[in-house]
């Protein structure tokens, strides 16, 4: 019984690193080109986000192959930055924009990029597990709302509620 308890846990927490019902994360993806920071410019609320405006992701290339994740972000009721390093690592063929984060182990979370800028890598639409979590990433601190209208058109498309977004905006002056 204990077994199949085990096997039964370890089945749903890899459930949870997959992408959303009928999304398709991007193929051609390079790893050395995502590399670097992007910063938040939209999300659907999550517990572990809240109240956080200024939030950047930094990734780096861990010495095991698998990729540093450093999330940082200002919570103004704190007056305090916020920060959480995670791993993520791909959970196939390493050209496809799929991976699994983990930023407390062993529990993983999908980490799907939907939408890339392929020529810049400037912005990148990316979904969790399910379409409850969604991301709307760039390399600088704004979108061109061209960009941001399209992107969040198509996250409507595929079934996230985009009413909900929040946009984080940057970080008081002076902080």
């Amino acid at each position: 019984m204990k077994k199949y308890l085990c096997a039964l846990f370890a089945a749903f927490l890899g459930g949870c690193a997959t992408a959303p019902k009928g999304l398709v994360p991007v193929s051609g993806f390079e790893v050395q080109r995502y590399l670097g920071t992007w910063h938040e410019i939209a999300r659907l609320d999550h517990s572990f986000e809240r109240g956080l405006t200024g939030v950047t992701a930094e990734y780096s290339m861990r010495e095991d192959g698998g990729v540093k994740v450093l999330n940082r972000g200002y919570k103004a009721a704190d007056g305090k930055w916020k920060e959480a390093e995670g791993r993520a690592y791909f959970t196939g063929d390493k050209s496809v924009g799929q991976l699994k984060v983990s930023f407390f182990r062993p529990f993983y979370g999908g980490y799907n990029i939907i939408e890339l800028d392929r020529e810049a890598y400037g912005y990148a639409l990316v979904a969790g597990p399910s379409t409850s979590y969604l991301w709307i990433l760039a390399r600088k601190p704004e979108l061109s709302p061209e960009i941001l209208k399209r992107l969040t058109g198509k996250a409507k498309e595929l079934g996230f509620d985009t009413d909900k977004l929040i946009y984080p905006g940057p970080v008081p002056e002076g902080k």
